[in-house]
């Protein structure tokens, strides 16, 4: 069953508020939200790059990293009364319109 990004949301706010520290400062989110980037980084270059990993590193995954981006992203907006889904539909009409003869689109034959 597809998840919503309301429900998504709601899921993260419901596991933040069991706990007394609740959400980190918008400082601290960005720092960690860096760090998953980070962590992301490292995964694609080891399976894209070249630099392969060494035998004794753990084997995360790409999944799993993105994963971590959504969860403190989803942390970051509940944080600040950000409503993803709005969001998504502001940047994808920036793009609908700024970038509407950007790219090259696809033959339809």
């Amino acid at each position: 069953m597809e998840k919503s990004i309301a429900e998504m949301q709601r899921e993260v706010d419901l596991y933040i508020s069991q706990f007394k520290e609740g959400y980190f400062s918008p400082l601290a989110m960005l720092a960690r939200m860096s760090e998953e980037v980070g962590e992301l980084a490292r995964e694609v270059n080891h399976e894209f790059g070249e630099k392969p990993k060494k035998a004794s590193e753990a084997d995360n995954s790409i999944e799993l990293e993105l994963g971590d981006i959504l969860f403190i992203t989803i942390c970051f907006a509940n944080s600040l009364g950000i409503d993803l889904a709005q969001a998504h539909d502001k940047v994808m009409h920036k793009f609908n319109t700024r970038d509407a003869n950007r790219w090259t689109p696809k033959n339809t034959d």
